[in-house]
């Protein structure tokens, strides 16, 4: 059987590798661990001409193969293993072409490999707005390679890339310039070169170079073969540091004339401004860009609000009016019980929130297609110094507000040690979007949509306020921990600047489909199994006591009838069942916080995943009482509840808060937990990490609570 062709998308970070990705695979797309490293691929299958497929792997950017980060290392450990499973069958090369002499570097190496490259220039719009006109037939003829225009944006020029594809499938082009090699190692030590080639089996003197220079960080060398490259090294007395600095600059002096030769410079460049630097001045100003900052946070939030809010109380009430009308149908019993209270409420308690993930990853997709996260993350650096932590800390913060995994999991990114472990160590703090449904109905049951300067309101406020509130957190926190932390480290920040775009409608797209589905495929399995689990326990109990519920109430209370004697019976049932029973035993730690023992429920079963808690109250509630017309929806019957010690509403601004506060500090994600062991290689860090957020949870939603009440 013929082996499916792979393609390898290389790059620099912002050079516009991963819209090419999205346009050549669309939503055929997967994405699972490089093997054996924790380092996240993107991969997806690509058409080439309707009969033939092959895989594209979109590669971690960097700026030349001597990797700096964690995520960077797995490129060279590709292209350096030709029995590796991603090894590729051709390299696209996606070049910027408004700064070809910095990605032309990465090109040159990788051709030095005596792979198949494709180069793929990418952002021509640019450069023609920077007066750059780059002659690609040109540039193919002096790098003997094919050289493709295309606009990975709006998806001009793939059926030209992929035709190119097809030919260096079927005819590899590899680079004739320079007797195939832009830098022959061998030039300079040939002696070594041979060595390294004949006893590893190389024919390639670059790669041979690359077994030298960063054997130490291939995985699929065992240590005696690092030992042997060491002794090697001590053999011929090869100086690392300065072969490599030797072989940019002759690099780079290449790569000059290249340019000199392919592109040129209008004459009127000089006389025109572009209007980015107007737009940078003001966004990157050390006050305008934070007030900017403040006012687009908001702007977001308040529009979670207000947008969201129609489509999730038409599925609260659809849910609800659903659980009605099948409790009217199917005979009653355990398994029409089963169906409604516990897997219906469970799915309501995951689709409800369907639209506020969607608005909130439309709006930050908006901003990252625009170019202006980027920016965020450049004023964003001087003060994340300040606190221990890197520029480069602001991603993995950034990306906590969508989730802490994924984004704990880009600090690889950081090359200090200390400053990506600070990093790792305070991003949970970031409020992602599992707290958000969290945040939204406790924050509508007491806080009023006052109108606050036209469009915002109180509402939009007090959530950007908990976002804002993790913020402060996490540096605060990182400024604490650093003094634990030992390291000889400089950290560093480098960053493409990018061109400010128009949004690529489907790319947003792409990214609010992902999202969504993340959430209903993975929050969305936990909460339904918990709900589902959750309603064996408050549905049964120990001895006759769920049994005999209703003649235990009716001795109690003779003059209940009607509705008010089922919702006495269904509170019975509940307090009295085995979820009743673990929450009357925690009551005492948590009644100071103002929590009761149905909250208590809901704060174990958060612990497998924060989004859990509103599933469940939705699954306790629809337990607890019998829901009428006023209080169908979770909403209605969290509203509703009353306090048996006060007889005033359970959910009062004190115990709101008291929640709001504990939840943005609390772990409870044991993904997260997970991820962190996974990424610091022991159980050390996590549960300092544990430690230290759960002691703030409770010590602040405590002191929230007693000033409040």
């Amino acid at each position: 059987m013929e082996k499916t062709p792979t393609i390898a998308l290389i790059g620099n970070p912002n050079s516009g590798k991963s819209s090419l990705f999205n346009q050549l695979t669309g939503l055929r797309q997967k994405v699972g661990n490089f093997p054996s490293v924790t380092i996240e691929k993107k991969s997806g299958t690509l058409s080439l001409d309707g009969k033939k497929e092959a895989i594209v792997i979109d590669l971690p950017g960097l700026y030349s193969l001597y990797p700096k980060a964690l995520d960077e290392r797995v490129v060279i450990d590709i292209l350096a293993n030709p029995a590796h499973e991603n090894y590729p069958d051709v390299v696209v090369m996606v070049a910027d072409a408004s700064n070809l002499k910095r990605n032309l570097l990465l090109f040159t190496q990788v051709a030095d490999l005596g792979l198949p490259v494709v180069l793929a220039l990418n952002m021509l719009d640019v450069a023609r707005d920077k007066h750059l006109q780059v002659n690609a037939v040109k540039l193919a003829m002096k790098l003997g390679v094919p050289v493709v225009r295309i606009n990975a944006r709006v998806g001009e020029g793939l059926d030209n890339l992929k035709q190119a594809i097809v030919q260096t499938l079927e005819r590899p082009a590899i680079t004739t310039l320079n007797q195939k090699y832009f830098f022959n190692a061998a030039d300079q030590f040939p002696e070594l070169i041979n060595d390294v080639k004949r006893t590893n089996q190389l024919s390639n003197n670059y790669l041979a170079l690359h077994y030298v220079q960063q054997h130490d960080i291939f995985s699929f060398l065992n240590a005696e073969k690092r030992v042997a490259f060491d002794q090697l090294i001590e053999k011929y007395d090869f100086k690392e540091s300065g072969f490599q600095a030797a072989e940019t600059m002759h690099r780079y002096a290449l790569i000059d004339g290249l340019v000199k030769d392919s592109v040129k410079v209008a004459d009127d460049f000089l006389v025109k401004p572009l209007w980015t630097k107007r737009l940078d001045a003001v966004l990157l100003h050390p006050f305008w860009g934070y007030a900017v900052f403040l006012l687009v946070l908001l702007t977001i939030f308040q529009a979670v609000f207000t947008l969201a809010t129609y489509p999730m109380d038409m599925i609260d009430a659809g849910v609800s009016a659903l659980n009605e009308w099948l409790k009217q149908q199917l005979p009653a019993g355990a398994l029409t019980e089963l169906l409604t209270d516990g897997l219906i409420a469970g799915i309501g308690g995951v689709v409800i929130f369907i639209p506020q993930i969607a608005f909130l990853f439309f709006l930050v997709a908006l901003l990252e297609e625009s170019g202006y996260m980027a920016r965020v993350m450049v004023i964003m650096d001087k003060l994340m110094r300040k606190f221990g932590l890197n520029g480069k800390s602001v991603v993995p913060l950034i990306s906590g507000v969508a989730c802490a995994v994924p984004a704990i999991m880009s600090a690889r990114s950081i090359g200090n040690r200390k400053e990506r472990l600070l990093t790792i160590l305070v991003t949970p703090l970031m409020s992602c979007s599992a707290r958000l449904p969290i945040f939204t109905i406790l924050i509508a049951l007491v806080v009023p949509a006052t109108p606050v300067l036209g469009f915002f309101t109180l509402q939009g406020l007090t959530l950007m306020g908990l976002y804002l509130l993790g913020l402060m957190s996490a540096l605060v926190s990182a400024w604490a921990i650093k003094g634990f932390v030992t390291s000889s480290e400089r950290g560093y920040f480098v960053m493409e600047m990018p061109t400010y775009k128009a949004p690529r409608w489907y790319h947003v797209g792409i990214s609010v489909w992902d999202s969504v589905k993340s959430f209903v495929t993975q929050a969305g399995k936990i909460i339904v199994a918990i709900s589902i689990i959750l309603w064996v326990l408050a549905s049964y109990g120990p001895g006759d006591t769920i049994a005999r519920a209703e003649e235990t109430v009716q001795k109690t209370n003779p003059t209940l009838e009607g509705t008010t004697l089922e919702n006495a019976v269904a509170a019975y049932k509940l307090e009295n069942s085995y979820a009743g029973h673990f929450g009357k035993f925690i009551e005492p730690a948590i009644a100071p916080l103002g929590y009761d023992w149905k909250i208590g429920i809901a704060l174990l079963a958060s612990f497998a995943a924060r989004e859990v808690f509103v599933g469940t109250m939705s699954t306790i509630y629809s337990i607890g009482s019998v829901a009428d017309d006023d209080n169908g929806t979770i909403k209605a019957r969290m509203r509703a509840e009353i306090n048996p010690k006060t007889g005033k509403p359970m959910y009062t601004p004190a115990l709101a808060f008291s929640l709001l506060i504990f939840y943005v500090f609390a772990m409870m994600c044991m993904s997260t937990i997970a991820v962190v062991y996974r990424e610091t290689h022991g159980w050390k860090w996590p549960m300092i990490q544990l430690a230290y957020m759960t002691a703030l949870a409770y010590g602040l939603a405590f002191v929230t609570y007693q000033v409040l009440k």
